[in-house]
């Protein structure tokens, strides 16, 4: 059974991700990841950041990426791609654009 989200329900799930300084230092290493490097990776394609460097940048366990990872999923921020043990995240700029235009509209 498909679970309904109300609009007002998404904007908050948003919020609630974006209320958190690591997971905002995520977003923007990911949104750098699709303009150039940020990280040094030579395992994700150009716009991708997998969960094992982003645990290495930030000096966070992966136990907390992979949190911090769902929580930002759950929002529709980012989006993940597994293969094998690894998963592969990049930036969801139309939801973000989609996150500061309601806010823009409050």
């Amino acid at each position: 059974m498909a679970v309904h989200v109300s609009p007002s329900s998404a904007l908050d799930e948003a919020f609630k991700a974006l209320a958190s300084e690591q997971r905002r230092e995520i977003l923007r290493l990911l949104g750098e990841a699709s303009r150039s490097s940020p990280v040094e990776k030579e395992c994700c394609a150009p716009a991708e950041v997998c969960a094992c460097k982003l645990a290495e940048h930030l000096g966070l366990a992966a136990s907390t990426i992979s949190h911090h990872m769902s929580v930002l999923r759950r929002a529709g921020l980012v989006q993940g791609r597994k293969e094998g043990l690894w998963t592969y995240y990049t930036l969801d700029r139309e939801r973000l654009a989609q996150v500061a235009s309601e806010l823009a509209e409050l």
